[in-house]
C-alpha cells in the first residue's frame, strides 16, 4: 500500500455510510473490473482485508524476530558482563547464574518486541516526520467509509466508475487530485 504519490495522481472517492454496505461494495466494486487503491474506516471492519485481496500478514514473523533479537542481546550482555568481564560471586551463585536475569530478558523481550514494531508499522506504511499522507476524506477518521479508486490504473472511464460506486451503495461520489 502506498500511502503518498511523488507525482499528480486523479481518485474517485466513494464515501459510504455503513460498514456493512462498504464491505459488500468491496466485492460488487471489484467484480464490476474496478481496481481498488483501498479502503479507509474510522474502525477495522472484519474481512475487509480478505475482500481486498490483502495477502495474510507476516506481522508475527517480525514481532518473534524482534523478541528473539531482544533476549538474544540481554543473554549476551549478562552472560559478557557478569560470566566474562567482571565475574562476581553473589550469594554463593556462579558467575552466571540464569534465574537471577529471567525478568530482565522477559523485559528486554517485550522492549525490542514493542519498538521494532512500531518502527515495522511506521516502515511498511510510508510513514514519516517528512511524509504527508493522501487524505481522502476527513470525515474517514470519524464516521464515514471512503472507498479510493486510482483513475490511472483502471481502464473504466471515471463516469462508468462514478456509476459503479453510486450503485454499491455510496452516498457520495467525488474526485480528488493530489
Amino acid at each position: 500500500m502506498s500511502v503518498h504519490h511523488n507525482d499528480s495522481a486523479k481518485f474517485l472517492v466513494g464515501v459510504y455510510d455503513d460498514d456493512e454496505v462498504v464491505l459488500k461494495a468491496v466485492t460488487e466494486v471489484k467484480s464490476a473490473g474496478v481496481r481498488i487503491h483501498e479502503v479507509y474506516t474510522p474502525f477495522p471492519i472484519h474481512g475487509l482485508d480478505v475482500a481486498l485481496g490483502h495477502p495474510r500478514t507476516r506481522i508475527g514473523i517480525a514481532a518473534f524476530l524482534f523478541g528473539l533479537t531482544g533476549f538474544l542481546c540481554m543473554v549476551a550482555l549478562t552472560y559478557y558482563t557478569m560470566g566474562y568481564d567482571w565475574p562476581m560471586i553473589i550469594g554463593g551463585k556462579d558467575h552466571y547464574a540464569y534465574p537471577a536475569y529471567i525478568p530482565v530478558m522477559f523485559e528486554l523481550t517485550v522492549l525490542f518486541t514493542a519498538l521494532g514494531m512500531v518502527g515495522t508499522f511506521l516502515v511498511s506504511n510510508g510513514l514519516g516526520p517528512t511524509v504527508k499522507p493522501l487524505m481522502f476524506d476527513l470525515r474517514s477518521t470519524d464516521n464515514k467509509f471512503v472507498m479510493a479508486i486510482d483513475l490511472s490504473k483502471n481502464k473504466k472511464s471515471e463516469a462508468e466508475i462514478a456509476t459503479v460506486l453510486r450503485e454499491s451503495g455510496a452516498a457520495e461520489v467525488n474526485v480528488k487530485q493530489f
